[in-house]
């Protein structure tokens, strides 16, 4: 019986590209509601029904904006090599990417000036650790000694096993775009000389970066 299938992990063009999907796949949804909403405006609706497609268009247009700018900082370039970011914008965009009444944000990082690949990690860090609880609960953001933590706490909370080895290398196949952005965590945590794991403790999911 033959082993496991491995591939070779994505080159930087691949890369380019599957994180280009994951960031359209994120806003397919409320891009595509504003456009429902707009319809219905065009059709001449009745007033109630005007309001309920002006209230669909704000809230839409509200999470695109908010995913777009966690995005850009994630996923981005965010400044030149070697540039820093505020930890308090990060705080920011993370909270515009997770308004969306499911999930409650607690941070406990202190607003310094990090370099930007810590950043963009411990943001990815996030979008790992809100998968972890499917059905909303809470996020508590802090930073440790080394790196980061967080804690993700909510009803059945999970570690999916593929994001697990995804996150130590011990995946062995091919990355598509549902595992790049675990994938593209691990080459950000290496890049800061870290390791990131993802483990249950009691009820909660920990994300860490030591």
């Amino acid at each position: 019986m033959s082993g496991p299938s491995t591939s070779a992990p994505p080159d930087a063009l691949e890369l380019a590209a599957l994180l280009c999907s994951r960031v359209c796949h994120d806003l397919i949804s409320p891009v595509g509601a504003i456009v429902n909403g707009l319809e219905v405006l065009d059709d001449n609706p009745k007033p109630e029904d005007r309001e309920f497609a002006l209230d669909l268009i704000r809230k839409s247009a509200k999470t695109a904006s908010g995913r777009l700018q966690f995005c850009r900082l994630a996923f981005g370039a965010a400044g030149s090599s070697g540039a820093q970011i505020d930890t308090g914008d990060a705080e920011t965009m993370t909270r515009g990417f997770l308004d969306d009444g499911k999930v409650t944000l607690t941070w406990s990082v202190p607003r310094t000036l990090e370099p930007k690949n810590r950043v963009k990690l411990l943001l990815n860090m996030v979008v790992i650790a809100q998968q972890t609880i499917p059905r909303g609960g809470t996020l508590t953001v802090e930073s440790s000694s080394t790196g980061y933590r967080i804690v993700a706490a909510g009803l059945n909370a999970r570690v999916p096993q593929n994001i697990s080895d995804i996150l130590s290398g011990a995946h062995g196949g091919s990355v598509d775009a549902h595992a790049v952005q675990p994938h593209y965590t691990r080459l950000l945590a290496g890049a800061c000389g870290l390791n990131v794991t993802l483990a249950l403790e009691g009820d909660a999911v920990v994300i860490s970066a030591a």
